[in-house]
């Protein structure tokens, strides 16, 4: 994801555990091996150019694409990117990287919506990820927020996402993340489909009250044709089918 990042992550890889949750008609599973999954990946512009042909011919079917993070900063490759995907056949979503202590949710989320992550029902256009983690800059490691805080910013920026697109967004983050800096909340896993980031052969344990993932980021250095160097690898717990119908919100 956003090249910011990628030192912090690398630190907690070892212990880096996220969780996602499908809509309500996705059928739960235990992992990659009880279902079928589908292949996909993350980008931003640490990238560089990417060849969505390649992707997509090397048997890439989903995309999260980075847009924004905060308040003024846009992704310089999103627009090309979030294009040449869909019209490579790739189902693609926008991600915003979450700075809760510059700026309100509603703030952010409003941000998102309006550089990118606008959702359309078109088979091929998933709802935004709001990306939670450890943070990589000067304010310490929850954004300097209790845990009641927290709730308050992540509740503010989904209930603005939610009223700008019709969609529950998804939520990116790592199971220490978020039991530590929300207090081990539960609320969100009811509608908003998460997003497993552990970088290992198996899920792991989930954020408290997640019943099961929906997106599991399981490396960081995998490889893709189109792609150089290395690029952050996913499964959609599920077939493709499932994966427009979420897309489509059916």
């Amino acid at each position: 994801m956003a090249s910011t990042r990628l030192s912090v992550r690398r630190l907690l890889a070892a212990g880096l555990t996220v969780v996602a949750t499908a809509a309500a008609a996705l059928v739960a599973t235990a992992g990659p091996a009880a279902a079928a999954t589908t292949p996909g990946v993350d980008v931003s512009n640490y990238q560089g150019a990417i060849n969505w042909t390649s992707v997509r011919n090397a048997g890439i079917q989903f995309a999260f694409i980075k847009a924004t993070e905060g308040t003024s900063y846009k992704d310089p490759r999103f627009n090309t990117n979030y294009v040449a995907a869909y019209n490579a056949g790739v189902i693609r979503g926008a991600y915003h990287f979450a700075r809760p202590n510059i700026s309100a949710g509603s703030t952010q989320a409003n941000y998102l919506a309006s550089n990118g992550g606008a959702w359309s029902a078109d088979s091929r256009t998933l709802p935004a990820a709001l990306d939670l983690e450890a943070n990589p800059y000067s304010g310490g490691y929850c954004y300097g927020k209790t845990t009641s805080a927290m709730r308050t910013w992540i509740q503010d920026f989904l209930n603005t996402y939610k009223s700008r697109t019709s969609r529950y967004a998804v939520i990116y983050t790592t199971t220490s993340w978020w039991n530590q800096c929300t207090g081990s909340w539960t609320a969100p896993w009811a509608n908003h489909p998460l997003w497993v980031a552990r970088w290992s052969s198996t899920v792991g344990t989930l954020p408290a009250g997640a019943p099961f993932w929906s997106f599991w980021q399981y490396t960081s250095s995998g490889s893709v044709s189109g792609i150089s160097g290395n690029v952050d690898r996913n499964y959609w717990n599920g077939d493709r089918t499932r994966l427009i119908a979420l897309a489509n919100n059916t």
